[in-house]
């Protein structure tokens, strides 16, 4: 099954969105170890793992998760405006060709229009647009609706950076990835495993 995570509506974002921002985060590269293990525990192959940087967007942490097979998707929002941008990072590859067969974004289909930017594509559809940036083996994409500006989209495509230490507790928090299996009192230790429902005596 193809696990893919949407925008979300502006409101659930705004309180829950964490000061990952377009000022520029300080620090390090973090951990390709640490990345990862993170990224692994939630589905997503480490090498997808990015940020960005656009002035006054903060990425929502419940928006992050996987895109398609094993891709990486968060999604940036603006508390002034309410903009989103949204960030997926996945295999599929991007040329003359197959650019104009891609979905744009969350449109809901329509032609795809393909423009070489640079090293990037300026793809758009319908009131979506998008830079893709084609890296190693896979693609950025950071794409918008008509409420950000594309040289804000520009550059944050072709700013796209592996995540520092601070942007990676932010965008993949330890211990996100799931929690240890519940063990069930009702499970008897021989047989099938279906559960226990016997009653005492009188009951």
């Amino acid at each position: 099954m193809i696990r893919l995570s949407r925008a979300l509506p502006y409101a659930s974002l705004l309180a829950p969105a964490l000061l990952l921002t377009g000022c520029g985060q300080e620090g390090q590269a973090a951990d390709p170890a640490d990345v990862a293990s993170r990224a692994r525990a939630m589905g997503i192959a480490p090498e997808h793992v990015y940020a960005i940087e656009a002035d006054g967007f903060s990425v929502a942490q419940q928006s992050v998760g996987v895109y398609g097979g094993d891709g990486f998707s968060a999604v940036y929002v603006s508390q002034s405006t309410g903009g989103q941008i949204q960030l997926r990072v996945d295999r599929a590859g991007m040329t003359a060709t197959t650019c104009p067969k891609l979905p744009v974004g969350d449109s809901s289909g329509g032609r795809t229009e393909c423009r070489k930017d640079g090293e990037a594509w300026y793809r758009s559809s319908g009131d979506q647009r998008e830079y893709a940036v084609p890296r190693d083996g896979h693609v950025v994409r950071v794409g918008a609706g008509p409420d950000v500006p594309r040289d804000v989209l520009r550059e944050a495509a072709l700013g796209a950076h592996r995540p520092t230490a601070g942007e990676l507790d932010t965008l993949l928090p330890e211990g996100r990835g799931g929690a240890e299996p519940v063990e069930r009192g009702d499970l008897p230790p021989v047989g099938d495993g279906a559960p226990d429902n016997d009653v005492d005596a009188g009951g």
